[in-house]
């Protein structure tokens, strides 16, 4: 199968140099000086967690130089950007295209699949800490890479999600197809949503929050928050969170932060609506108590 994966930062990036190096056909969808080192001198992969460095040749090119029928679209840019990419995807797809969106809000491929009709559109998650060095160059903070996907409703799958799990696991990644995929992307966003806003509130990185202290007992009680949403919405996990999410940011190296953290010390734009904002709508819509949310959604909108 042909895979596109629209973005090459720290979730693209990493996904696409997997897939090259467990044989698949990809091409990488970049721009500016990112895609011109890729192009000359392959991806770099730097391994923050233990130190090694890998160099792999990739196909990698702009939008307008895309001239394929992909079988598998992976869309691996922030949420801000996704107006973007619409175009695209409608330009080189196929009726039997599969666009999988791996993006850290709650809910994107439903709202894809309203623009997107007559594709079909699932929703999907990445477990990765990774993020652009320099161009044609990854850190990746920590081992784990775990992509999470399925369809909404069950009458929307297909034999070829299979095939693209099959694909993964064939590469390095682990790929689950999830029979539940909206408590899955939902147990997701319970880690990514938690360590971003408490990494913006104390200003620190991964390893203050290994350690006991206020930031890590905050980060405990955001995933508590999430999950009585959760319940709120008929979606119920069948593990402990906490304990999950804290087992998976044991094994981040302690320098590592998160993409929302550094887009907005850099003055980008950010995700910090549908990461914090979002939540605290969510917990007004449907009655939940969200003081963690809130303290932290208070802070951030007087100092940012």
């Amino acid at each position: 199968m042909k895979y596109m994966v629209i973005g090459a930062g720290g979730t693209g990036g990493i996904l696409g140099y997997k897939l090259t190096e467990g044989g698949k056909d990809v091409t990488l969808i970049a721009r500016g000086a990112h895609l011109k080192a890729m192009q000359a001198q392959g991806l770099t992969i730097h391994k923050l967690w233990n130190g090694q460095t890998q160099t792999l040749p990739v196909r990698a090119v702009s939008e307008e130089e895309y001239d394929k029928r992909p079988d598998v679209i992976l869309i691996c840019v922030k949420d801000y950007s996704m107006d973007s990419v619409y175009p695209l995807i409608r330009r080189v797809s196929g009726p039997e295209t599969v666009v999988i969106p791996i993006l850290n809000i709650y809910g994107t491929g439903g709202r894809m699949q309203e623009r997107l009709p007559g594709l079909l559109v699932t929703d999907g998650c990445i477990y990765v800490s990774a993020s652009i060095e320099a161009p044609g160059v990854l850190t990746q903070h920590g081992a784990i890479c775990r992509v999470v996907f399925g369809v909404r409703h069950q009458e929307e799958y297909r034999p070829v999600l299979k095939e693209i799990a099959r694909d993964f696991e064939e590469s390095g990644i682990s790929g689950i197809l999830s029979e539940n995929i909206q408590r899955d992307t939902l147990q997701k966003f319970s880690y990514v949503s938690p360590i971003g806003a408490v990494g913006l509130y104390f200003n620190c990185a991964a390893g203050t929050i290994q350690q006991e202290g206020a930031p890590r007992e905050m980060f405990r009680a955001m995933i508590r928050e999430i999950v009585a949403l959760a319940e709120a919405m008929d979606i119920h996990f069948e593990q402990d969170l906490v304990e999950v999410n804290l087992k998976i940011l044991s094994d981040l190296a302690p320098e590592a932060t998160t993409s929302m953290q550094r887009d907005i010390m850099a003055g980008k734009p950010s995700e910090i609506d549908g990461l914090i904002y979002q939540v605290v709508r969510l917990g007004q819509q449907y009655g939940v108590a969200m003081p963690q949310y809130e303290k932290v959604a208070a802070k951030l909108k007087d100092s940012l």
